[in-house]
């Protein structure tokens, strides 16, 4: 049972249905921002190499921005419970544009690498807050109607990003690829800054610098593993096993420095909180399979199919459509019946049907097929994603709301790099073994007895017949297999889905956080820690809380 003091600090300023759809698109457009600008770089690297020299360092280029992005997601979370969030908001917003700037004028690889870097700390922000942001200004029985078009951001930017940047570079410099996103970041910033009016609740605590130093190393050692093994250095070598070694003593110290911490970054009664730690592994093996899948569908598609870098993003328009279509019903249907479970469980069995699909692809395959089968794997792309996190925001108290929702994020985004690293491993050795399998069969000639090394789309459809339609078949069977790696993991993702608890959905209405429905729970002060419950016999002091004059009146009726 909570006291009163608990039930106050859960009560949010209501908004009009008008100001959230007003701060929502604050917050999509910083987030379409970013997230096109992490994929547009794509397009531009062969002639950004081709001006600033770097062969060797073109893989740090994305794997900076993807370290730095993931590393900071958490701290951005807390740092927004000590600081207010719109303030940490706008300074995502404007350490994104400085490093953008920044980037579009770098003059060699090494500023470049620099700069991407800063952009991936920004990049961390924009993808966690404008979720924290939206559970404080809505409820979760709400907030369903409203996280769809959060979700469907993410698809618009798979797709816009390579478009755009294929654009950019054949008609405008490659710096523009930086550059563009400065104008549309500046009117996310005065958007928010006019519309968003939140409550600051005073707290007398301090920054856990040892959790953060010990989350950023330890996601950092791991990120420089999945990013650079098999590329940089062997996955049987001495890099592999000492950056693995620092992540997980690192990963140690975390929980030791948030054990002891007064608030610490995420808070270790999280992890006896069952529906956080589902929603969790969840995400992470969600991370997995999406990405696996959105980063190497293009090359069966530019390889096999020979089409253009804007041809094959084009043909991710049916996964698009899928999601945002998804995403969008699925909220509005929670929102409507407060009913939340089926959709991350159904959603991620068709995650599963899709990529099964897409492993059964041939040379010949139609682009019709490729299609539908994109479009059932954004279906249950966009059943899943945001209520994983809704889940994870309704089940803790508001105090812990950035924390649950920057760990969730930071899950995914690790899971994301992970498929990444093992899904392109399992690419590389498959498509050796193919080739090489395949050639002899042919009785063709190998240099050294070894696969060769293939070149871009256009040199590979520049080669003889008779080896080009081995390495064709080579690539197909060598993309089925990492699909059919992706199926398994998308059917472990539904079964932890399954094991969640359907906690009802706090609304306006609810006196009481329906977390306290979960028994893994203990009772949760206002200021987040643990404490036992406290019976109270007289009137009670509010927290202290400074409100903007614009803010609308708590307790405020809703339309």
């Amino acid at each position: 049972m909570l006291t009163e003091q608990q039930i106050q600090a859960e009560a949010a300023p209501s908004f009009t249905h008008r100001q959230v759809l007003e701060i929502l698109a604050g917050l999509m457009l910083a987030m379409l921002t970013s997230m096109i600008s992490t994929s547009v770089v794509g397009t531009a690297l062969p002639t950004i190499v081709g001006t600033l020299g770097g062969q060797e360092q073109l893989a740090w280029v994305a794997s900076a921005t993807l370290l730095t992005m993931t590393a900071s997601t958490p701290i951005w979370g807390k740092l927004s419970d000590l600081y207010g969030r719109k303030l940490m908001f706008q300074v995502a917003l404007v350490v994104f544009v400085l490093s953008s700037i920044a980037a579009g004028f770098s003059q060699d690889m090494g500023q470049l690498i620099a700069a991407r870097a800063l952009q991936g700390i920004g990049a961390g922000g924009l993808a966690a807050l404008p979720q924290i942001i939206l559970g404080d200004v809505v409820e979760p029985r709400e907030r369903g109607r409203y996280s769809g078009y959060i979700g469907a951001v993410f698809g618009v930017s798979t797709v816009a990003g390579p478009l755009l940047g294929g654009f950019i570079v054949d008609n405008m410099s490659w710096r523009w690829t930086f550059w563009f996103c400065v104008p549309l970041a500046v009117v996310a910033f005065v958007v928010i800054q006019k519309v968003l009016k939140l409550p600051l609740v005073r707290r007398d605590t301090k920054v856990d610098w040892w959790g953060a130093t010990f989350i950023t190393g330890g996601t950092t050692a791991l990120m420089l593993l999945l990013s650079l093994g098999g590329k940089e250095f062997g996955w049987n070598s001495a890099w592999t096993y000492g950056l693995g070694a620092l992540s997980l003593a690192l990963f140690g110290l975390t929980v030791v420095a948030e054990r002891r911490a007064a608030d610490p970054i995420l808070p270790p009664h999280l992890f006896r909180n069952r529906t956080f730690v589902l929603t969790s592994v969840a995400s992470l093996l969600v991370g997995a399979a999406m990405f696996g899948a959105l980063m190497f569908l293009p090359q069966y598609l530019q390889i096999v199919k020979g089409m253009s870098p804007t041809g094959s993003g084009l043909m991710t328009l049916p996964l698009v459509l899928g999601l945002l279509t998804s995403s969008i019903l699925t909220g509005r249907f929670v929102s409507r019946t407060g009913r939340w479970k089926i959709f991350p469980v159904v959603g991620m069995l068709l995650v599963a049907v899709g990529l099964f699909l897409l492993s059964r692809l041939h040379v010949d395959s139609s682009l019709v097929l490729v299609g539908f089968d994109n479009a059932v794997l954004g279906v249950g792309l966009g059943a899943s994603m945001q209520i994983l996190i809704l889940a994870a925001q309704n089940a803790v108290t508001r105090a812990n709301l950035a924390s649950a929702t920057s760990g969730v994020s930071f899950f995914r985004s690790l899971g994301g790099a992970v498929g990444v690293a093992a899904f392109g491993a399992i690419l590389s050795n498959r498509l050796t073994a193919e080739l090489v399998s395949l050639a002899k069969a042919a009785r063709l000639p190998l240099s050294g007895g070894t696969a060769p090394s293939l070149g871009s789309p256009e040199a590979i459809h520049n080669l003889p017949a008779p080896i080009l339609e081995i390495i064709l078949e080579a690539f197909t069977r060598a993309m089925s297999a990492v699909f059919v790696v992706g199926v398994p993991i998308a059917v472990l993702a539904a079964v932890a889905a399954l094991m969640l608890k359907e906690i009802p959905l706090r609304s306006a209405r609810s006196a009481t956080p329906a977390a306290t429905a979960d028994p893994a729970l203990p009772p949760v002060a206002a200021d987040g820690s643990v404490t036992p419950p406290v019976a109270t016999t007289g009137p009670v002091t509010p927290p202290a809380v400074t409100t903007d004059p614009a803010t609308p009146p708590v307790g405020a009726g809703r339309p």
